[in-house]
């Protein structure tokens, strides 16, 4: 009687087969599953985040804060390519205000004469119009900051404030050799007659000062346009009128607070100081007090105050509304 031999040469189940004269593998080993709690805490201390989370935030601002270099490179790139395909290139972001300065000069200025009262009212025309314009394009900008890069913000992981903090940061850029331009204007206005001469004093030293509240305010109101329009976009259709709004009711080319005395006692009362400490109407107060000597605008320590406040105010608010929406941001 035979025997087969084939049956103790089988490999077993528990020692894999190898290849024909070799020795059988050994068993591989058992991995146990880590639990919910053990994957993220491992993923925790290897610098991982989970994606579409809301980041904690004081770890959101650490996160910002060393984007810094690259919020400078988006911002210069930004205004570069504004006006790259003009021929002009560049000179229209100062061309821009100043046709918008001349086309309001001649109408209201001259034509309508609603700067009475006032000894220069180019300057004060010119000025509303080139620091109102930075407040406009700072609106529109952060409006779309967000909403206008939805292949950016799908296809880079990055904290999303970068964007309206850039967009702001690019217009400052541009805004800087229009300020030139303007304070130009301001003191050849004194040549013309009847407009009072302006000369530089120490008070053009507040210049800087103004400018960098109204860049922090700015930056606020863009946190909250993009937030908004990101989550609605029919609201980019009405930021326009209310722009618009905004410009005559802020003093932007003639005084409004002269039409204010002009209503009832009781009303004036409420609307003056309304027209007066709202934010756009304080830094063009402070704007226009630093570099002229308008009778009618005298300096005002009360009116830094305000400034620093709406400024200081409107940056916190803006930036926990826009951080408290950073998950919803390219998804909507």
């Amino acid at each position: 009687m035979t025997t087969d031999t084939s049956i103790g040469s089988a490999a077993t189940p528990h020692e894999p087969a190898g290849p024909k004269g070799a020795p059988p593998r050994p068993p591989a080993p058992i991995t146990p599953s880590l639990s919910s709690a053990e994957l993220r805490a491992l993923a925790t201390e290897n610098g991982l985040t989970q994606m579409g989370v809301r980041p904690p935030f004081w770890a959101y601002i650490r996160d910002v804060y060393r984007r810094r270099a690259f919020i400078r490179v988006l911002a210069a790139s930004n205004a570069y390519a504004k006006n790259q395909n003009n021929y002009l290139g560049q000179l229209w972001a100062v061309l821009n205000p100043i046709l918008n300065a001349t086309v309001y000069v001649l109408v209201f200025g001259i034509l309508l004469q609603t700067t009475r009262g006032l000894e220069n009212a180019i300057a004060f025309i010119v000025i509303g119009t080139f620091m109102f314009r930075f407040v406009d394009q700072s609106v529109n900008g952060g409006a779309k900051s967000i909403s206008g890069k939805a292949s950016l913000i799908r296809s880079m992981h990055f904290p999303r404030a970068v964007l309206p903090v850039s967009t702001v940061l690019s217009l400052l850029a541009t805004l800087v050799p229009s300020i030139v331009v303007m304070c130009g204007i301001v003191l050849l206005s004194g040549l013309l007659e009847n407009y009072m001469m302006m000369q530089v004093t120490w008070h053009w030293l507040l210049l800087p000062g103004a400018v960098a509240l109204l860049w922090v305010f700015n930056t606020g109101l863009a946190f909250v346009m993009a937030r908004v329009v990101a989550i609605t976009p029919d609201l980019d259709n009405i930021i326009g009128f209310i722009m618009r709004f905004a410009m005559y009711g802020s003093g932007v080319i003639f005084p409004v607070t002269h039409y204010a005395e002009r209503l009832p006692a009781d009303v004036a009362a409420v609307v003056g100081p309304i027209l007066t400490y709202q934010p756009i109407a304080v830094y063009l107060y402070l704007v226009r007090s630093s570099i002229t000597q308008e009778p009618e605008i005298p300096p005002d320590p009360w009116m830094w105050v305000w400034g620093a406040s709406w400024a200081v105010v409107t940056f916190v608010v803006g930036f926990v509304v826009f951080w408290r929406g950073e998950e919803r941001y390219g998804r909507d």
